[in-house]
């Protein structure tokens, strides 16, 4: 049975975050957030959030072994983006994107 969990409009850009949920994919949970906890990045703090959250949703919705878990799937989409200016010389402006990013994992309990 697979188990969801969904981040919207996380703060960090997509492509810093998606080398991290290619390494955590496939990996049993227990795995899955050792190395998010040893990360020192800020996309691991939001990887483990919502990974967290699934394992969660696991235990009390679907009630499911946490020791029988695995990582499925680990995707980053990209969310909206917030434009921001930066006043230059001459009355010109500079753009600012911000970028964020939807940060979705499902679990599964099948081998």
């Amino acid at each position: 049975m697979d188990v969801l969990a969904i981040t919207k409009r996380a703060r960090m850009s997509p492509t810093k975050a998606r080398d991290l949920a290619r390494e955590i994919q496939g990996k049993p949970v227990a795995e899955a957030l050792r190395i998010t906890t040893i990360s020192e990045r800020k996309a691991a703090f939001q990887l483990g959030k919502t990974l967290k959250s699934a394992i969660a949703n696991a235990e009390s919705n679907a009630d499911l072994a946490v020791d029988d878990l695995r990582v499925k799937e680990a995707v980053i989409d990209e969310g909206p983006r917030m434009k921001r200016y930066w006043p230059r010389a001459r009355g010109m402006v500079r753009h600012i994107v911000k970028k964020t990013c939807h940060i979705k994992i499902v679990l599964t309990d099948d081998k």
